[in-house]
């Protein structure tokens, strides 16, 4: 490959559009452009890079005995309308109409579409099965970010095991895990397994690979000192025991005028961790009490997963005052004090608490002596607190870490939630027809692109592992004027070429420093440099994008010195 017949427009500035390193580089350096928010055209380089991923995606899928396929992007309603999926998914799924006015979707994802190929399995003979595709996905995201971080559409390597029972999809997961681990090992990305929510897919446990990075939209809850990784979303820690007095035999109503926040009443000689913080949300259209201490904030998330609410939002003032008579500041769940029965889900560090503090749903009114027990009809208990760092880790009881990071990978145990609304049947060996037990099991393709950068970066650019480069060597002409240094340069490239290196020579007519600049940019792992100077000593220079390295090689071995970094 000749650079001065590539398509590599290389820019000098950052553009101020771009909100991430790896979204900077990505433009500068000349691998996409972007077309609209959340979709980018990838250029020549991008496209040899965007290769390498899916090739060594494709070799960890094919050695768990996975089978490709391609499944169509374009969906009828019908099977997402049978998983429940085409209201649950919202303004996020991209819907159409055909010319005969049937309704469509862009697909998200492939669970439903994989499981209409399945009911061909028909017998247990035929499991454990394992699928995988790459294949374009379309997302209508609201904010698109980050560059190929967060698009609208993107290449996903979707994964589906099918098994019979629990135990083979604990088998196929562990697989998918195994080789999860080695693709992003191989990637040169250091992605921890964390224990994470099943959000919109469902199932029973899933697993999210996250590369630490300043950029990451996800906080990942992590413990150095034994290896506990979980998102924020799912994570917990160990709280010190409390040691609460019984307190009065009923809550006292106590007057607190201009109390409205945790921090106002502990004027009332109530410390954080004695208050009742009451919260009210609308969980698909009932309105939720949702109790935690007072000094612990709420994750959102684990409230969704723990109700199993499609639609969740703040309730606003007027719903609350309606409901309660009061406004927030003096809210509380003491039944004496409401004048109708709500539901109530509670945060699992409440179980148990005496002598508490919580509002009168009186406005400037409070309780104190609250026993929650006693005086509070919770009809849920859940850990709906979000951890903090310096908490204690579950495993080993040292202090917890919060880290922003990447999702590079998920994996979902399914179950048979999609099996049942599909009708994924086998015969058992019994003779009784049951319905298989699937897992899920993603990769994002340009994320995955973008997240190696965010870690391979310095201040010249990218530094590509050579494992997905698009190159892994360029020769440059240092002076492409001079045919001695240009015939010397070629002869070098050409014997690269034949023995198998993956080389481009930059042949452009421009400055040699404008050469080392773009070759530093784009991120070739190493370069071949041919001038005036080296052609006299009969020497060539080879530099190492990663170190800055330059050595000083033989002509006549280049090709030898270049295999020997390659094989290290």
């Amino acid at each position: 490959m000749r650079w001065s017949q590539m398509f590599v427009p290389t820019l000098r500035d950052d553009p101020a559009e771009a909100d991430a390193p790896s979204h900077r580089l990505l433009l500068r350096a000349g691998y996409v452009r972007q077309l609209t928010a959340g979709h980018y055209s990838l250029l020549p380089l991008a496209v040899r890079v965007r290769a390498r991923i899916i090739e060594i995606i494709r070799a960890e899928m094919d050695a768990i005995g996975a089978q490709e396929m391609l499944l169509p992007a374009l969906h009828p309603a019908e099977p997402w309308q049978r998983s429940g999926r085409w209201e649950l998914m919202g303004q996020e799924m991209f819907r159409l109409r055909d010319r005969r006015g049937a309704d469509h979707a862009l697909g998200m994802t492939h669970e439903e579409i994989f499981a209409t190929v399945a009911r061909e399995l028909n017998s247990y003979r035929r499991l454990p099965q394992q699928w995988y595709q790459f294949q374009t996905k379309f997302r209508d995201e609201p904010r698109p970010k980050g560059g190929l971080m967060r698009t609208r559409e993107f290449t996903m390597k979707d994964a589906y095991s099918f098994d019979l029972d629990g135990a083979g999809l604990d088998a196929s997961f562990d697989a998918y895990h195994g080789a999860y681990t080695r693709i992003f090992e191989r990637l040169g990305l250091p992605a921890l397994a964390c224990e994470a929510s099943s959000g919109t897919m469902g199932g029973s446990d899933s697993t999210e690979f996250m590369c630490p990075a300043d950029v990451g939209e996800d906080l990942v809850v992590h413990c150095p000192a034994c290896g506990y990784a979980a998102n924020i979303e799912r994570a917990t820690s160990v709280l010190p025991a409390a040691s609460d007095e019984p307190g009065p035999a009923a809550p006292e109503r106590f007057d607190t005028p201009g109390v409205r926040t945790i921090e106002d009443l502990r004027a009332y000689d109530a410390p954080d961790d004695r208050q009742i913080k009451t919260l009210v949300y609308v969980l698909d259209g009932t309105l939720t009490l949702v109790l935690l201490r007072g000094d612990h904030p709420l994750n959102e998330q684990k409230l969704v997963d723990a109700t199993g609410a499609t639609g969740i939002r703040a309730a606003d003032p007027a719903e609350i005052q309606d409901a309660l008579g009061a406004l927030p500041g003096s809210l509380g769940a003491v039944d004496a004090f409401l004048p109708a029965p709500l539901p109530v889900i509670a945060d699992e560090a409440l179980r148990g608490r005496r002598d508490m503090f919580t509002g009168a749903n009186t406005d400037d009114v409070h309780l104190r002596g609250v026993d929650v027990d006693r005086d509070i009809e919770v009809g849920k208990w859940a850990d709906l607190r979000e951890v903090e760092a310096g908490q204690r880790c579950v495993r080993c009881g040292e202090a917890l870490e919060i880290q922003r990071a990447i999702e590079v990978g998920h994996i979902f145990k399914l179950g048979d939630r999609y099996a049942r609304a599909l009708g994924v049947e086998v015969l058992d060996p019994d003779g009784k027809r049951v319905p298989v037990v699937m897992g899920s099991y993603g990769i994002g393709v340009e994320r995955a692109m973008a997240a190696i950068i965010e870690i391979h970066n310095d201040d010249r650019g990218i530094v590509w592992p050579l494992a997905v480069a698009p190159f892994q060597v360029t020769v440059v002409v240092a002076q492409s004027d001079d045919a001695d240094v240009a015939k010397a340069a070629e002869d070098v490239y050409t014997a690269l070429k034949g023995a198998g290196v993956d080389v481009v020579i930059d042949d452009r007519a421009e400055r040699a420093g404008v050469k080392f600049r773009d070759a530093e940019l784009t991120g070739i792992p190493f370069r071949v440099t041919l001038g005036r100077r080296g052609l006299a000593e009969g020497t060539a220079e080879v530099t190492a994008r990663a170190t800055g390295d330059t050595e000083k090689v033989p002509l006549d071995a280049v090709v030898a010195h270049v295999r020997a970094l390659l094989r290290r």
